[in-house]
């Protein structure tokens, strides 16, 4: 029997070896951590009946992916969509910016310009390809077609939050795939992402996949036999094919007979990491029952989301607490990856008051704090060209990783697909 070996136990690997299993593979999971999940993983305090997310995710209502995944499984009456209030932050008060309607009432912005950003949206989203807008900066297009007042107010914030100062870098396809493919309504599974995740790893266990946890792969080199060698716990493993699923860097750390010119190409793709801090609070933050706040850097904010998760899932899965997330898109030498839990709440609390005057440090029940090195790939001008393959030079060896479901951001939705479309490809090609 063919043995696959899939590294990473995220909504992608778990999806992969779903796929290779119910084709009759022999498949073995490796996870570093002692949980499955990924990046859309959660935890849950023991008064709670529901997981929150270590980085908060939900889905949206055009995710078919991910969504016909669990269609396929059959657990659709789980799936669970309001429609939460998204806000912008702007001389001093919160404005939903989520609809058309939303974007021709914000008084940032001159009101012929707010015009001209209702007609460059509807371009974006019903008329125009990607392929030539990765020819030119997000940055530039922008500031070019909504006018300079309207690009600064509104969408170079988001630029600048995300991608630091990465952000005039950033090419225009990225800015469609998030005009195209996003939508107000928001989903989410019942009992969290968490529940999802465990349920689709029971799915894949009793399909005979052996999922092994607190177990990184060391090392992944072409075997003498044919197929790949890789080593785990101090012991090598033979298999016929690999899929990595986690980031390129990591490939090519665990990789190093990779050929240089592809090693090198791994390893020049640029990505931001990610700081979030989730706080458990004894009442409601937002006034307003805001879920979702952006948040410019140049208005002084030591973040740059708040996400007041219980304004978008009720209080009373999560034991009465009030769960409030206060996230960063960061460069991974950034200080917030080296200060402590403590240091970094000291640095958040004192702006919490301007989302509600009343709000008091007593509040703070409990606090968590998670990063990563690797949450946000960062898209140049003319980025396809620089994507590696699903088939790395190696024969036998897969990636797939969020670096790869450009021009789409990143998130469970693509990487359900491209992990899908790369267990395909190790079916059917040689």
């Amino acid at each position: 029997m063919n043995r696959v070996a899939v590294i990473g136990a995220g909504a992608g690997g778990l999806a992969a070896a779903y796929d290779l299993a119910r084709a009759g593979r022999q498949v073995a999971v490796f996870e570093a951590e002692s949980y499955v999940g990924g990046l859309a993983s959660g935890f849950k305090a023991p008064h709670w009946d529901w997981s929150v997310e270590r980085f908060y995710h939900h889905w949206f209502a055009s995710d078919r992916h991910i969504l016909g995944l669990i269609d396929e499984l059959g657990w659709t009456d789980r799936v669970i969509f309001p429609r939460p209030i998204t806000v912008v932050y702007h001389a001093g008060s919160f404005y939903p910016l989520d609809s058309p309607l939303a974007v021709l009432r914000f008084p940032g912005i001159p009101f012929v310009d707010r015009l001209r950003i209702g007609a460059v949206i509807a371009y974006l989203r019903y008329a125009s390809p990607w392929q030539p807008l990765e020819r030119t900066t997000a940055h530039e297009w922008l500031s070019s077609r909504v006018g300079r007042r309207a690009y600064e107010s509104l969408w170079e914030p988001l630029l600048v939050g995300k991608f630091g100062p990465h952000y005039q870098d950033v090419n225009m396809a990225w800015f469609w795939a998030r005009v195209k493919a996003r939508t107000p309504r928001l989903g989410t599974f019942q009992g969290g992402f968490q529940a999802f995740m465990d349920r689709l790893a029971d799915e894949v266990r009793r399909l005979g996949v052996a999922i092994h946890l607190r177990t990184p792969v060391e090392r992944i080199e072409p075997s003498p036999a044919g197929g790949l060698r890789l080593q785990v716990g101090g012991e090598q493993q033979e298999f016929d094919q690999g899929l990595v699923t986690t980031s390129p860097a990591l490939l090519a750390r665990l990789t190093p007979a990779l050929p240089q010119p592809y090693l090198q190409g791994l390893l020049a793709l640029k990505s931001m990491g990610a700081v979030v801090m989730v706080l458990a609070l004894r009442q409601r933050l937002s006034e307003h029952g805001h879920y979702w706040h952006n948040l410019p850097k140049a208005a002084g904010f030591p973040f740059l989301s708040l996400v007041e998760h219980t304004n978008f899932v009720p209080p009373e899965h999560f034991g009465g607490d009030h769960i409030v997330y206060c996230g960063d898109y960061l460069d991974p030498s950034h200080e917030y990856f080296r200060l402590t839990q403590p240091e970094l709440l000291e640095r958040f609390l004192p702006a919490l008051p301007r989302f509600n005057p009343r709000f008091q440090p007593d509040w703070v029940k409990q606090s968590w704090l998670f990063r990563t090195p690797y949450a946000q790939p960062v898209p140049p001008v003319n980025h396809s060209q620089s994507i590696p393959d699903l088939r790395a030079p190696i024969r036998g060896l897969w990636l797939a990783s969020m670096s790869q479901v450009y021009p789409w951001d990143r998130g469970t939705n693509f990487a359900v697909e491209i992990a899908r479309i790369a267990a395909h490809r190790m079916l059917t090609e040689p």
